[in-house]
Order: structure tokens, then C-alpha cells, then sequence
């Protein structure tokens, strides 16, 4: 019965934030952000990419390519707080390789994994932009670097006193 009302709390959550949005192509990015942000896993379900497609009156297929196109999305349960490295060639040479090995260790998963907590994700991304704090990486779009794996405890131990 308690799942229930909470799919039936899902759905109706749904169509508000699908409401709150003009019905324009240039929305579909930001009303997608606002679907994953409603679900607790992180993630869009197959009825999130439904409901914007009806809405903005595209294709299922368009908005399927825009979420399996930017890495921001996903289309699986996820964690709260999405860790991504990068792994771009500068961050590579700087120390991504033995930051992402640190990383797992720290969290107990590798890349691709959720905690088992489900309090984070960790995913590793070709670039971040921060080749002036390489190796870096961000935290739900919070961004940190240049790092070492020496840093990895207390930036995580950190992060979940002040995002808990």
C-alpha cells in the first residue's frame, strides 16, 4: 500500500513540473533537469521521457537521444550526489588515474557503481573544463582541483556532514 502512494505521489509530482513549462523545444534540457531532480534515485524513468515528449509534442526518439546524449542524464537509478572525474588528457598526465583509485577505495564501489547508502555515484567523464585545476572533478556541479588522492577522505568525509 505505502508503494503505491508513493507511485501515485510520483505521477502527480510529475505532471506539476511538467505544467510549469512553456510548450517549446528549447525546454526540453531544463524540463528533463527538473524530471531526474524529482526522482530520489536520480534518474528519468521511461514515463518522465513520455510525459515530456507529449508535452513539448517531440518525438520519444528525440528526447531518448537527448538523454542518452549528455552524460548528465540517466536512464538508471543513481545516487543522491553524482561524483565525476575527469579524464580528459591533461587531468590524465596530472593524476586522474590514481584519483579515480583512491576514490574507489574511499567509497567501496568502482567507476559506474552507486554506494550501497545510495549517497553517491561515481562516473568518470572525458572533460570538465578544469584543465587549470587538473585532475578535478565535480560534485553535483560543485567542481574541486586540482586534487590528490591524498584528498579524497576528507573531501568526501566533508561533503557528507554539510549534504546529508
Amino acid at each position: 500500500m505505502r508503494e503505491g502512494r508513493i507511485l501515485l505521489a510520483r505521477r502527480v509530482n510529475r505532471q506539476e513540473i511538467v505544467r510549469k513549462f512553456p510548450r517549446r523545444e528549447d525546454q526540453l534540457l531544463p524540463l528533463l533537469h527538473a524530471l531526474q531532480r524529482a526522482n530520489p534515485q536520480n534518474y528519468l524513468t521511461p514515463d518522465d521521457l513520455r510525459a515530456a515528449a507529449e508535452h513539448l509534442r517531440l518525438p520519444l526518439a528525440a528526447v531518448y537521444d537527448a538523454v542518452t546524449f549528455y552524460s548528465m542524464f540517466s536512464l538508471f537509478p543513481r545516487g543522491r550526489h553524482i561524483i565525476r572525474v575527469c579524464r580528459s588528457p591533461t587531468c590524465h598526465l596530472l593524476g586522474a588515474i590514481p584519483l579515480i583509485e583512491a576514490l574507489e577505495r574511499e567509497l567501496g564501489i568502482r567507476i559506474g557503481e552507486t554506494t550501497p547508502d545510495g549517497f553517491f555515484t561515481l562516473e568518470a567523464v572525458s572533460c570538465l573544463g578544469l584543465c587549470d585545476r587538473a585532475p578535478a572533478l565535480m560534485i553535483d556541479g560543485e567542481s574541486f582541483g586540482p586534487l590528490a588522492p591524498k584528498d579524497v577522505r576528507e573531501l568526501l568525509t566533508q561533503y557528507r556532514e554539510v549534504k546529508r
